[in-house]
């Protein structure tokens, strides 16, 4: 594993605010993991070795991870605690990505499209192709190992577009299928693109679910509604070191310039303090 030393000097005093202090763990999301080392043709994939490799950095700074149904005790989360989610339920997650997590001793929580388990992905953004899904076994396999499954509605709507009837059925009947399939309680959501409003909101509300997550940027605690949870999206040109900085800012901006503005704001602060 190969990291700059400004992005790892960065990640050693990471994730120690307790989340009592209002700070909380990083939320990651993750989407698709493609089999060997290549790096996938899709933003919202990451490559197998990457994965691997992500996992690993994590653990060996002593990072351990929970699944979304634990952030309702968020202030009972211990320092270095982070989150693996996974929207959509590609069938690529099982094969690329379960093992890993395994054999580290990790966990994650998959938020799944429930009117498209053991089938292929129906949806359609940007001409992208349809995919295998995964299917009910493989969920039931997964939820046995302590992984969490959670709802992304029954078709992977756009929430924000449809009348309250639809919403409703979209939210509440993911929850429905989902339980009928694993037979106990499905209690996280993640909303389909990352958009939501006050009738979605309400809807997850309503059907039962206790914590959701959008894609809004930054740390547990910078939001007190646990159905707004935000999250920071996983790339694939995420290199170790843009990894380790997502991590320490809960942000998918890392860049550079941005550490450049950082470190330079720290200098000054501290000559004013000093």
């Amino acid at each position: 594993m190969v990291i700059d030393p400004l992005s790892q000097r960065l990640l050693n005093g990471a994730g120690l605010t307790p989340a009592s202090q209002g700070r909380g763990p990083v939320v990651l999301m993750y989407h698709s993991i493609t089999s060997g080392d290549s790096a996938p043709d899709s933003r919202w994939a990451v490559s197998e070795k990457s994965f691997r490799e992500q996992l690993r950095l994590l653990k060996s700074e002593g990072w351990h991870t929970v699944c979304v149904h634990d952030l309702e005790q968020r202030k009972a989360l211990t320092p270095k605690s982070v989150v693996i989610t996974f929207d959509d339920g590609f069938a690529d997650n099982y094969e690329n990505g379960l093992a890993h997590l395994l054999t580290i001793g990790f966990k994650a929580t998959w938020f799944v499209v429930s009117g498209d388990v053991g089938g292929v992905s129906r949806w359609r953004d940007n001409d992208a192709p349809q995919r295998p899904m995964l299917n009910g076994t493989q969920l039931r396999e997964m939820a046995a190992a302590g992984m969490e499954i959670g709802a992304h509605t029954r078709t992977h709507a756009r929430l924000i577009e449809l009348d309250q009837s639809t919403i409703d059925d979209e939210v509440r009947g993911s929850r429905q299928d989902l339980e009928d399939m694993l037979g106990h309680p499905v209690t996280s959501f993640a909303y389909p693109y990352g958009r939501f409003n006050e009738a979605s909101i309400e809807a997850v509300r309503r059907a039962g679910f206790r914590v959701a997550c959008t894609t809004r940027t930054g740390w547990l605690g910078s939001e007190p509604d646990p159905l707004r949870v935000r999250r920071v999206a996983v790339f694939a040109n995420d290199d170790l070191s843009t990894f380790a900085r997502k991590i320490v800012f809960a942000d998918t901006n890392v860049s550079w310039s941005r550490m450049a503005r950082y470190v330079t704001s720290r200098i000054t602060s501290r000559l004013v303090g000093g």
